[in-house]
């Protein structure tokens, strides 16, 4: 846009820096691919705008013309910075937040894409452009290779070390909880006080149910849930919501 607006400005001040028998070589014009490419990206910023509003209605893929986008905004600077604002604000709140020492106060963190990057496994199949396939995605859990979002690490040891009752809930299955365990610890995460992953009895309902189940379950035993991070909308919303959620940017797939 800025591109855009940087060329328009031009366009109106170069006929007066030129004499009107100029050579038309010398006056500067956008071509047509250059506007498309513009439309192009304003058409996919917008998209992943509405993605992280939560104004979609659920979608099952990246649009096939937002794929090189996706792909370019996870793999550079505009992805970490965003990580990295989240995280900013997550710490300046759990710093403000007074503890008064009994240990019931309590912050959530999903896994995937909250604490644990599966950029590797989604960059071979996509980014999110193709559909989401689970027997591959298992496999790739149960590599246990995932590794940390770095922003995300310092907030988990800032929130531990303020003393915050740290608890995981993911919707990972029960059968993955070794790897998850292992694929945490190898990463640096350690010392949290709760692991929530679907039961047989999970199975089936939404993201959004699971988890609203589970933190009801945890202010029953007394907690109180002041945080909670999560890269899907269906980590945060729902029943028994946290103080205040801090939602992390992930344009690459929808849970519902």
């Amino acid at each position: 846009m800025i591109l855009l607006k940087q060329l328009l400005l031009l366009s109106f001040a170069l006929p007066f820096a030129f004499p009107q028998d100029a050579e038309p070589s010398l006056i500067l014009q956008i071509n047509q691919p250059q506007l498309d490419k513009l439309d192009a990206q304003a058409h996919c910023t917008s998209w992943r705008v509405a993605v992280e509003a939560n104004n979609l209605s659920p979608w099952k893929t990246v649009p096939e013309e937002c794929r090189d986008y996706v792909m370019e905004y996870m793999r550079g600077r505009g992805y970490l910075l965003d990580l990295q604002r989240v995280a900013d604000e997550a710490v300046l709140y759990a710093r403000s937040v007074k503890l008064n020492g009994d240990g019931k106060f309590a912050w959530i963190f999903d896994v995937d894409e909250t604490l644990l990057s599966n950029l590797p496994y989604y960059a071979q199949h996509g980014y999110g452009s193709e559909i989401f396939d689970g027997g591959k995605f298992d496999e790739w859990v149960e590599m246990g290779r995932a590794p940390a979002i770095e922003s995300s690490l310092k907030v988990y040891e800032e929130v531990l070390n303020l003393g915050f009752k740290v608890i995981l809930l993911t919707g990972r299955s029960e059968r993955y909880r070794g790897v998850t365990v292992e694929n945490l610890f190898q990463s640096g995460f350690r010392d949290w006080g709760m692991l929530i992953l679907r039961s047989s009895e999970d199975h089936g309902k939404t993201a959004m149910v699971y988890k609203s189940e589970k933190r009801r379950e945890v202010e029953q035993e007394g907690y109180e849930i002041v945080g909670n991070s999560g890269d899907q909308w269906s980590d945060l919303l729902g029943s028994s919501m946290s103080i205040r959620s801090f939602k992390l940017p992930n344009p690459m797939y929808y849970i519902p």
